[in-house]
């Protein structure tokens, strides 16, 4: 028997480019499988979060009808509502924004989490409206930094090839947590009486408390950005997001200031209809609280695909094409829902699934574009004020349809969040293209 080894054939010359081979990145859920198992739970810590952050929220508008008539209020009075939550949110999230720096994205996600459980729990016993509104503000300082943190968390863990997507599926559930808010809305205001439901919404608030147990044993920081910031002597420090270029160096106050003229035009869009569309449905529109159940399923499903959507564009086309393309789409929406013709009420339910959809697609950028900007020890900083300033100051536009509303109708005054879309494009002359950006 011969002992010679087979002759081995020769390697093959005809490789294909890494690019066309498939890899667990590839394929409709790549992007999380390339996650990893911590990336994976950080995911889902920060998705959790963020449903049951949008869930609290929601408690407020949906149960506003019923708040206006027990404790006696004018519109102007209950626009109010959610000025208070926001502007105290700027508050909020520019405090967790530093803790992230400071003390780890983790802990932050966790103190903010908590805060807004608490007090949203708090406002179903308050038994003024002064107390509520006080209690509603508190509420606003946990509100404000949740999302931030957890999409700092998250970013970190991702590559720059799917970080849009994957932020964007973070930001889906928010319309997770306002799908919720609406069926135990609908349930709880369906069974009970008006005065005690809106007590009930804002108890079942609570749920987050259960969320922050796992996170404290199941959820860690990235270990590559964690090493990163530790050892750069400007985490968490304003003044740096607020220093201008010096001596040929760069300086981070035009990305600051570009970044949260952007985030006030967005939010002020956003929370315009977030705040009025339920009101506008029943006292303008007349429906009940199972009609408004059913045209809110259409808008929510819209926002929810919106935002999955969204990210796969922002990886796609860029983070500034795509919140141009969603902001001229989603002005174009308000005006036309603020303006159907009484009695066309199909119309109304057709045109609220491209509306959330829009209003909600151009959100997707924003996890991974505001990352992307700020350099690793102040991220939590930069974004966490930039988003939360725009909140506050968005929070002007609710208001004023609060105030309009009596001489001009809910609807009519809706269109003041077509300008707010309008501001958000005027933002990115002044802001970089940052796709393809890694983070450390």
């Amino acid at each position: 028997m011969s002992t010679t080894p087979p002759p081995r054939s020769a390697p093959s010359t005809d490789v294909r480019p890494a690019r066309d081979e498939p890899t667990a990145e590839d394929g409709p859920f790549g992007w999380l499988r390339a996650l990893g198992p911590r990336g994976r739970r950080a995911f889902a810590g920060a998705f959790g979060g963020y449903a049951l952050d949008s869930y609290d929220y929601f408690a407020l508008p949906l149960s506003m009808v019923a708040l206006s008539a027990y404790f006696g209020l004018n519109s102007g009075q209950t626009g109010l509502f959610t000025t208070v939550t926001l502007v105290v949110s700027a508050v909020g999230g520019a405090a967790a924004g530093v803790i992230a720096d400071r003390v780890g994205r983790v802990r932050a996600l966790m103190i903010t989490v908590i805060t807004y459980a608490v007090f949203t729990v708090a406002c179903g016993f308050a038994p003024t409206y002064e107390t509520l509104l006080v209690f509603r503000a508190l509420q606003g300082l946990g509100f404000g930094g949740e999302w931030a943190v957890g999409a700092i968390l998250v970013a970190e863990y991702t590559s720059a090839r799917h970080r849009g997507r994957t932020l964007g599926a973070i930001q889906s559930s928010w319309a997770v947590g306002w799908g919720l808010a609406a069926i135990v809305y609908t349930l709880v205001f369906s069974f009970a009486d008006d005065d005690l439901a809106w007590r009930i919404m804002f108890w079942t608030g609570a749920l987050p408390a259960l969320l922050v147990v796992w996170l404290r044993r199941q959820v860690h920081d990235a270990p590559a950005a964690t090493a990163a910031r530790e050892q750069d002597p400007r985490r968490g420090s304003f003044a740096t997001i607020f220093r201008s270029g010096r001596d040929g160096a760069p300086g981070l106050l035009r990305t600051t200031l570009f970044a949260s003229l952007l985030s006030t035009g967005v939010q002020g869009g956003y929370y315009t209809l977030a705040t009025w569309v339920p009101t506008y449905l029943k006292s303008d529109r007349g429906l009940s609280v199972v009609g408004t159940g059913g045209y809110l399923t259409f808008l929510i499903s819209g926002a929810f695909l919106g935002y999955l959507t969204g990210g796969h564009l922002t990886d796609r086309l860029g983070r500034r094409n795509n919140i141009w393309l969603f902001a001229l789409l989603s002005a174009l929406c308000i005006l036309a829902y603020a303006n159907i013709p009484h009695g066309a009420n199909t119309l109304l339910l057709v045109l609220g699934f491209p509306l959330g959809f829009c209003m909600s697609a151009i959100f997707s950028g924003f996890g991974s574009y505001l990352s992307e900007l700020y350099p690793t020890a102040v991220r939590g900083t930069g974004q966490g004020f930039t988003y939360n300033t725009g909140r506050a100051v968005g929070a002007v536009f609710p208001t004023l349809v609060g105030f309009l509303a009596d001489s001009w109708g809910v609807g009519g005054a809706l269109v003041f969040g077509a300008i707010g879309y309008g501001l958000a494009a005027l933002a990115l002359l002044g802001l970089p293209e940052t796709r393809g950006k890694e983070l450390a």
